[in-house]
């Protein structure tokens, strides 16, 4: 049990409390199963393929890896390696996974084979691929069960779901070229991890090629361990060229037939949509990502056609579950218009302002599912950081008429809330039968519901058939953030006291916390997402988790005001958040620290560079110190082209070829924390920063750590880290104690 466990130990043994919580959720189109992964218990790593069969409200494992391996551990590919990074999968076992239509066949791949799963049967065997194929990467069975594609030593394969009839339909033709795998920046940036997608009547494929050959290349060592080589890696800086990325369809007998747009202007594909609703659906997007093309395939020529045109003065958002088609062919599309991020099918606008559109869920006969946070229009919401799930109803043809009348909803739009408490929700569909995880601000962990919609009821009314059970470990702990808006510009933020705090026990020293910064909120109402701010706090300091601008999930006009600024303004916010809370919680302003991870280093390295008069100490970790080493596809987007901008990245880093940006006095402690096998992140942005420290002067400390990417998944590693932090943050700041007060009793 967990009980002699101190919060850090646990919280890394059990991954951030994520192993044993079920996940990934498909149900089928009749409603009668729901698959899923999840571990057997908190601190199994090993996540298996489970059904439940709805019914009869009873669970069954499809795939055990355990079993399925004989008891070996797992070897994973480097293709394998870096697919994990790129999504931060640090579980085992079946990771992931992919279904037939019907969800009644599943294909996975573990240790590099190949497994399908019978999920109704809840039984899975192995498919020998050909000799000489490579490790199996990101198995697919096509839509009607009858052949798994698979991508494998840079080719794409099909084979059939009995084994037979294993054949290439891609192979490179260079050591630089891959088919059937996304490429860098495509699954680092634009949430795209796939490189293939069936035809839905699974006669054919849509196969991304990707030449890496115009790519720098970066080699990343293993200083530890000097007798190794460096690994090689192509990685497309900010100004520097990307992979070249094209499509080809692919039939299964052999024809190849390549689609052609204007990949001069265009050369992001950033997203692929097939469905039986209309042809191939393409989004593709323009270097700067200021212009975007909806493109609609002639499968019979491979030229594409204009359906649909964004241009936006700052960015083009991405956004998951879109483009895609209606069952009549209308697109469905979130788009920004007049301040408000918003969902449109077709002509038609089914969102207002009062809602701030987040992601595409589902698309039914006439409805679209969908999760929105509360948006400027309708005022501030109850608590910051809710995200619920909706359902927007529209007329077929995009026209007035229709097929009858809509629902009688107002604004077109109704709430799926089985709970009136704040929470972070989300649904997947199948039939009439509605998976929705929760995940709720004054309990740990995720709640999964089971429902039967009815649409003569209200969702709060709908039959609940079962729960999924979690087998997440409970905290030690209990988070008790308060959520508030914070100074003139209502900035969402958490502040964590001690547990047991009393307001006679006077002011505390301050730790802001946060990530601040593009994609990265924070401020959500979920409780385990301030676990770790809790520890924190109940250490002796008053944590702050501040969303300034740039952070998702309020405004487009907010996410975008970090345009060129990306520096000044999101560390403004943090000073503005924390000045904004001092009249209103017990916080010493005399005595405040700051920490952050990726983009919440940099703003950590920021503010104890810059702004020293407020921040007396900062631990910087796996910051981006010179913008101009960091990838194209996101640093381009905020800052421009750095041939273009140049002064635009140079005060927006904290290091160039000069030394230092903008330090002013006095020096503050600074920790510098960093992964030394990080391929997204990499090294030398640490060791840019702490030369540039020790040309100047300012004393520091660098934390490297030896095979830890920018993930820190090693349970010694991530629990030592937050015990090292604390010593420093007591040191740095004047107060009693050291390592052995800090540790809470860690085993």
């Amino acid at each position: 049990m967990t009980g002699h466990l101190s919060f850090p130990r646990q919280h890394a043994r059990t991954q951030r409390f994520t192993l044993g919580a079920p996940r990934a959720f498909s149900v089928s189109p009749d409603g009668a199963r729901v698959v899923f992964l999840r571990s057997r218990h908190g601190t199994d790593r090993a996540n298996l393929l489970w059904v439940l069969d709805v019914a009869r409200g009873r669970e069954y494992p499809a795939a055990d890896p355990a079993a399925l391996l004989g008891g070996a551990g797992e070897e994973l590919s480097a293709e394998e390696r870096a697919r994990r990074e790129r999504s931060r999968e640090g579980a085992a076992g079946v990771v992931g996974y992919a279904t037939d239509g019907a969800v009644e066949l599943a294909a996975f791949a573990l240790s590099g084979r190949l497994f399908v799963a019978e999920l109704r049967a809840g039984t899975t065997r192995e498919l020998p691929p050909a000799a000489g194929h490579g490790p199996v990467v990101d198995p697919r069975p096509s839509p009607d069960g009858r052949h798994v594609a698979y991508a494998a030593g840079g080719a794409l394969y099909v084979v059939g779901s009995d084994g037979e009839a294993d054949r290439a339909l891609a192979e490179p033709e260079g050591r630089d070229v891959t088919y059937g795998l996304a490429e860098f920046i495509a699954a680092e940036e634009m949430d795209r991890s796939r490189g293939f997608w069936w035809s839905p009547n699974s006669d054919a494929l849509l196969v991304a090629r990707v030449d890496e050959s115009p790519v720098r290349r970066w080699w990343i060592a293993d200083p530890a361990n000097p007798d190794r080589e460096p690994t090689e890696v192509a990685y497309p800086a900010a100004g520097t060229p990307n992979a070249v990325v094209t499509l080809a369809l692919i039939g299964l007998d052999g024809t190849r037939t390549e689609v052609t747009w204007d990949h001069g202007r265009f050369p992001y594909l950033a997203r692929v949509h097939w469905s039986a609703d209309g042809p191939p659906l393409l989004l593709v997007q323009a270097r700067d990502q200021r212009t975007q093309r909806y493109l609609a395939v002639d499968t019979a020529t491979g030229e594409t056609r204009t359906v649909h045109a964004d241009e936006d003065d700052a960015w083009l958002d991405l956004f998951p579950g879109v483009p895609a088609w209606t069952p009549d062919g209308q697109l469905v599309r979130i788009a920004d218009e007049a301040g408000a991020r918003v969902l449109m099918v077709g002509d038609q606008r089914l969102t207002s302002d009062s809602l701030h559109v987040r992601a595409v869920l589902e698309i039914g006969e006439r409805d679209v599912l969908f999760s929105a946070a509360p948006g400027e229009g309708a005022g501030l919401p109850r608590v910051p950081g809710e995200i619920g799930v909706y359902r927007a109803w529209f007329r077929s043809g995009g026209g007035p008429g229709g097929a009858g009348p809509l629902p009688n909803v107002p604004g077109g739009c109704e709430p799926i809330a089985l709970s009136p408490d704040p929470a972070v929700t989300s649904a997947v569909r199948g039939g009439d039968v509605l998976v929705l995880p929760s995940l709720g601000l004054t309990e740990p962990g995720v709640r999964v519901a089971v429902v039967r919609a009815d649409d003569e009821r209200a969702p709060a009314d709908w039959e609940r058939l079962t729960e999924i059970a979690s087998h997440a470990e409970r905290p030690v702990l209990t988070a008790a953030p308060r959520l508030v808006f914070a100074g003139e510009r209502d900035i969402p933020c958490a502040v964590l006291l001690p547990t047991g705090y009393a307001t006679g026990d006077g002011p505390l020293p301050v730790l802001m916390d946060p990530y601040g910064g593009p994609h990265g909120q924070r401020v959500l109402a979920a409780h385990n997402a301030y676990l770790t701010s809790q520890w924190f706090a109940d250490q002796g300091f008053a944590v702050i988790v501040a969303d300034g601008r740039g952070t998702p999930g309020r405004s487009p006009g907010w996410e975008k005001a970090i345009r060129h600024e990306v520096a000044a303004v999101t560390l403004q916010d943090q000073v503005d958040a924390l000045h904004g809370l001092a009249d209103r919680f017990p916080l010493d302003l005399g005595r405040v620290a700051i920490r952050g991870w990726s983009y919440g280093g940099l703003l950590a390295g920021l503010a104890g560079l810059r702004r020293p008069d407020v921040f007396h100490a900062a631990i910087v970790g796996a910051p981006v110190t010179d913008q101009r080493l960091y990838d194209t596809h996101y640093t381009e987007r905020y800052l421009g082209h750095p041939d273009e901008q140049p002064a635009v990245y140079a005060r927006n880093s904290l290091v160039t070829d000069e030394g230092l940006v903008q330090a002013a006095e006095p020096a503050r402690p600074m920790m510098i924390i960093h992964g030394l096998a990080d391929d997204n992140v990499v090294v030398a942005h640490t060791l840019r920063l702490s030369s540039a420290l020790l040309a100047a002067g300012r004393p520091h400390e660098v934390v490297p750590l030896s095979g830890v990417t920018h993930m820190t998944p090693q349970e010694q590693v991530a629990e030592n880290l937050l015990l090292l932090q604390v010593d420093f943050l007591r040191r740095s700041l004047g107060l009693p104690g050291g390592e052995a007060d800090a540790a809470g009793g860690a085993a």
